[in-house]
């Protein structure tokens, strides 16, 4: 059985990643690092899943459509 994907804060985005907070939230901009998810009033992560699909290849990621296919 498939462990539920979890969601992880900036702080671990940022140590796994290896990028600085503004040069992530550009790559957001950009469409070529995965968006935050919304979740709670003032809270935001990442689905764990896309940060390390990112890290394994960050030059040729891309996100993910509706229904978890890759565009």
């Amino acid at each position: 059985m498939q462990e539920p994907d979890r969601i992880i804060r900036l702080t671990t985005v940022l140590s796994r990643t290896g990028l600085s907070r503004s040069t992530l939230y550009r790559k957001i901009a950009e469409g070529t690092f995965p968006a935050q998810l919304k979740i709670s009033v003032n809270g935001a992560g990442w689905r764990e899943s896309d940060i390390n699909r990112w890290v394994e290849n960050p030059v040729s990621w891309m996100p993910r459509r509706e229904g978890g296919e890759i565009r």
